[in-house]
């Protein structure tokens, strides 16, 4: 089986795009995150929903979970509003990281190397001239694979 096999199409982000819309995209879509590409749909980077997380939750509370219990519910609940004026480029490291793409033809290992490697819930998959063609999630990918029955 191949990466062209179970690539199934996906909204996409621009760099320039509210991270708030990212967000939404994710949360509707229930996706662990989204492909970033440029205006030629060239895929630049993959934007998962734990490094939005980590931009908007203070350092803090990710080091001390006891201090975030300390604050009230109705407050705890706002933190996302910190997104308001950021946007996907925010949430990205200035340089990324090599691209977290297969080629159409690549292989279901592969795919799986590639996500293990970048810590990626995603994969971008590119058309030999480098547009995105699809995405794989790792669900998805999990799914496909030949895993022997352990239920009996």
């Amino acid at each position: 089986m191949q990466a062209s096999d179970i690539a199934v199409e996906v909204p996409t982000v621009t760099l320039d795009d509210p991270v708030t819309r990212a967000v939404k995209i994710m949360a509707d879509r229930q996706l662990p995150g989204l492909i970033v590409v440029d205006r030629a749909s060239h895929p630049r980077a993959v934007l998962p929903g734990s490094q939005v997380l980590r931009m908007i939750v203070a350092q803090t509370y990710q080091r001390d979970p006891a201090l975030a219990r300390t604050i009230d519910e109705a407050h705890a609940d706002l933190f996302w509003q910190e997104l308001e004026h950021r946007t996907v480029s925010d949430c990205l490291p200035p340089q990324p990281s090599k691209k977290v793409a297969v080629q159409a033809d690549a292989t279901l290992l592969e795919v799986a190397g590639v996500m293990a490697r970048m810590h990626s819930p995603l994969v971008a998959v590119v058309a030999p001239d480098g547009r995105l063609s699809g995405c794989i999630t790792l669900s998805a990918l999990l799914i496909h694979l030949d895993l022997p029955d352990t239920t009996g």
